[in-house]
């Protein structure tokens, strides 16, 4: 039996790896007539550094957001899928991406690029695509290569 996956959720931030991911989410959505669900989850430790946060920085974070969001959504509606969602979520996106949305939204396979943290990085802040392998209950996708299976450069 083959494995049909229903909800299929891609965290999206705007990279280049990101937007592989999206890409082959859209096409594994479509092969297996599944609803898709965009994330992008804003980083509040990114703020914490700025003593004088007064709110504009969160809200042009916001707008971006909502703008890639939907930019992504247009793309999925055009290449032929009729179930697509957008979720915009404040927190840790390790945390976030892998346990918070995929419980709330019912997921069956998460989709998300490869990271570029080196190694040093990953020792002191560790990678999303990591904890979200390690710790997420559904199936996990890391994608490293575009629709023509060539290697991110």
């Amino acid at each position: 039996m083959l494995q049909e996956y229903k909800r299929i959720l891609v965290a999206v931030d705007g990279s280049q790896e990101a937007e592989k991911a999206f890409r082959k989410a859209v096409e594994v959505a479509k092969r297996n007539n599944a609803s898709l669900v965009l994330a992008h989850v804003i980083d509040t430790r990114a703020y914490q550094s700025f003593s004088t946060f007064d709110g504009s920085l969160a809200d042009n974070a916001r707008e971006e957001a909502k703008n890639i969001l939907e930019e992504y959504k247009e793309y999925a509606k055009k290449e032929g899928l009729s179930e697509v969602e957008v979720v915009l979520e404040f927190g840790s996106p390790k945390v976030i991406i892998a346990k918070q949305i995929p419980e709330s939204e019912n997921i069956d396979l998460i989709m998300l690029g490869a990271t570029g943290l080196n190694a040093v990085e990953r020792i002191f802040v560790g990678s999303v695509s990591e904890y979200v392998i390690r710790h997420a209950r559904c199936d996990v996708m890391v994608v490293r290569t575009d629709l023509k299976n060539e290697t991110i450069k």
